[in-house]
């Protein structure tokens, strides 16, 4: 039970962590890590050369950061979102996965237990799920703390945000943007154009929460400026549906998605995709 398509892991600063990397790895689950040329020799020490990628500059050069700060400072994980999302093009995949790399492992929400899952079925389901229909422009796991395990939760709750594991259908028209929120920002601009989005409660990922680990933004960005600029920027790109709130002690941006509920999933009924979900069910009652 291997994934369909790509992952590809979005790293800075964290050679020593490597968390999702470590997890990953742990499930026997391939993949590629995305970190820039200063940083290739520390991650080349735990992560083989066939595994590593090296960001194409022109990226960051050309990333929309969403304001008007150009180089003063990191533009973020963006620019290597990007990468990968055309990387997984030019090779000829159809969607791809992008992860954060402060993942520690992932878990199936089942009979109201969260159980750590060890094999590449828990991408593989879902990617399959994401195909019985035609209008999916992304989907991911819910985060592991958002899960109550004493309360009734749907498998999975459409049209809202896709955070920090990413799978995202590549012939969708859109790119990451902004220096801060540019999974809100994405998954907010798919809805607005009716496309549809899915996130898993059935499936769950176990992310070390926002500042909580060295590297990544957290020394690029909320160590010395907090997390009011990455909500005020939230604001300034979706007014309609955003606004400033103080949740878990510190300013935060909260988001209205109840207007996209009328986007509703459309089935696939093409052939192809039947047999392959077909095959699928048979390897897993096998």
């Amino acid at each position: 039970m291997t994934p369909r398509f790509p992952i590809y892991i979005v790293s800075k600063g964290r050679a020593d962590s490597r968390l999702t990397i470590k997890a990953l790895r742990a499930m026997e689950v391939s993949f590629h890590v995305i970190v820039e040329r200063q940083e290739f020799d520390d991650y080349a020490k735990h992560v083989s050369a066939n595994e590593l990628l090296i960001l194409d500059t022109e990226y960051q050069r050309k990333y929309d950061t969403f304001d008007l700060l150009g180089d003063a400072k990191s533009k973020g994980p963006g620019p290597a979102r990007n990468f990968a999302w055309d990387h997984s093009i030019a090779n000829g995949h159809k969607w791809h996965w992008v992860m954060d790399d402060n993942i520690s492992n992932f878990m199936r929400l089942q009979n109201n237990k969260k159980i750590k899952v060890m094999d590449g079925s828990f991408f593989s389901l879902m990617e399959g799920f994401c195909l019985r229909y035609t209008n999916v422009a992304m989907a991911g796991p819910n985060y592991k703390f958002f899960i109550d395990q004493r309360k009734d939760v749907p498998p999975f709750v459409t049209n809202t945000r896709i955070y920090s594991c990413n799978l995202i259908r590549n012939d969708t028209p859109f790119r990451w943007r902004g220096r801060y929120n540019e999974d809100t920002d994405l998954s907010l601009r798919m809805l607005k154009s009716n496309w549809c989005t899915i996130q898993f409660n059935a499936f769950l990922q176990n992310k070390m929460v926002t500042q909580a680990l060295k590297g990544g933004n957290t020394a690029e960005f909320y160590a010395k400026e907090g997390t009011r600029a990455k909500s005020e920027m939230q604001v300034a790109m979706h007014p309609d549906v955003s606004k400033i709130v103080q949740r878990f002690g510190r300013v935060h941006h909260y988001v209205d998605y109840r207007r996209f509920k009328t986007n509703k999933l459309i089935r696939n009924d093409s052939p192809i995709e039947k047999l392959d979900l077909k095959f699928k069910l048979v390897k897993l009652k096998e």
